[in-house]
């Protein structure tokens, strides 16, 4: 099971809440197969490209997360690992039953870019796409981020990562139409405000029992506490992580944001609240923001993942140790 979405959007505190129910492996950690160690490495149908894999799993956070030994599957991998799929298979389906379960999950935003592949290599599993309000999502991007996913200025950063956001959602959502019967969206909103409800319902779409009160009493990570970059909120009585846009932006950038992303927000059930009237409201920067930056992910993405520019990548979310001795 793939939890997915745009960065932030509340995939670790769903996440974090099936941990709680129980029934998965306490794997505290995205292992950052597909959309990390397979950019590096190339397909580990190659046995040298295997090589590469295993020496950077082992130094990599994500190993270290696993609790196991360098050489509890390095036999197993090496022998049979002809894709993400199998290594993910592998390696999560050993801390299944060490765990005594029978189903894994795995939390990475960014496999939402590799959906179509990760169900081709892995035919059963699922997909849940957490959703949020993209004025939230670019607001707490901006904040967290300060500048923009490159090529503009930083006074419109809060626009270009709202652009991620929508160009993300609309990946989630069209590749998950292709495989409908195991794709889910859960509305973050939903899952802060109507916690029981949503989860039931999640639930019945894994054949999981997600019974929210023991969720509750056992209570992992995000599900005790929030994990976000409004520190200064977390000391209020009532701390509420929806509908921050609504205060915290201006009139002008609410009218503006939904003026870029308004068709994409009603899409996905966001009301707006101005009155919308397509380009005309945009300025000339906006406008051109929009028809570029679409461009440029896909072929950002297109890079990454189907050139040797991905080799490229330095691996920094792996955290990694020094090499480990052979």
């Amino acid at each position: 099971m793939f939890v997915i979405g745009c960065h932030p959007s509340g995939t670790a505190l769903l996440y974090d809440s099936l941990l709680s129910a129980g029934g998965f492996p306490p794997y505290h950690q995205a292992p950052y197969v597909h959309t990390t160690l397979l950019r590096m490495c190339g397909s580990p149908s190659v046995r040298r490209n295997r090589e590469k894999l295993m020496q950077l799993w082992l130094r990599s956070k994500p190993f270290r997360r696993t609790g196991l030994g360098a050489e509890d599957l390095r036999s197993k991998i090496m022998e049979e690992c002809q894709s993400g799929g199998d290594f993910l298979r592998i390696t999560m389906g050993e801390l299944a039953r060490r765990a005594g379960v029978q189903r894994w999950a795995v939390h990475d935003c960014d496999n939402i870019m590799h959906m179509a592949t990760i169900k081709q290599e892995i035919p059963d599993a699922l997909f849940v796409h957490v959703v949020r309000d993209g004025r939230d999502t670019a607001l707490s991007m901006k904040k967290q981020h300060n500048v923009p996913p490159r090529l503009w200025a930083r006074k419109r950063a809060l626009f270009a990562w709202a652009l991620l956001w929508q160009w993300t959602v609309r990946q989630g959502r069209r590749h998950g139409q292709e495989f409908s019967a195991d794709y889910i969206e859960v509305r973050y909103e939903d899952l802060v405000s109507q916690p029981e409800k949503t989860l039931s319902a999640l639930g019945e779409f894994l054949d999981h029992d997600l019974d929210y009160g023991r969720i509750q009493k056992a209570a992992i990570g995000r599900v005790a506490a929030p994990n976000t970059v409004w520190k200064e909120e977390l000391s209020a009585e009532t701390f509420s992580p929806v509908n921050r846009w609504k205060t915290k932006l201006s009139q002008p950038e609410i009218a503006a944001l939904e003026a870029l992303i308004g068709d994409c927000l009603e899409e996905f059930s966001y009301p707006l609240t101005t009155e919308r009237r397509g380009f005309a409201r945009l300025d000339p920067a906006l406008s051109l923001m929009r028809i570029f930056y679409s461009r440029y992910f896909e072929a950002k993405l297109f890079l990454q993942s189907r050139t040797v520019m991905g080799r490229l990548a330095k691996g920094k979310r792996l955290e990694l140790t020094n090499p480990v001795e052979p």
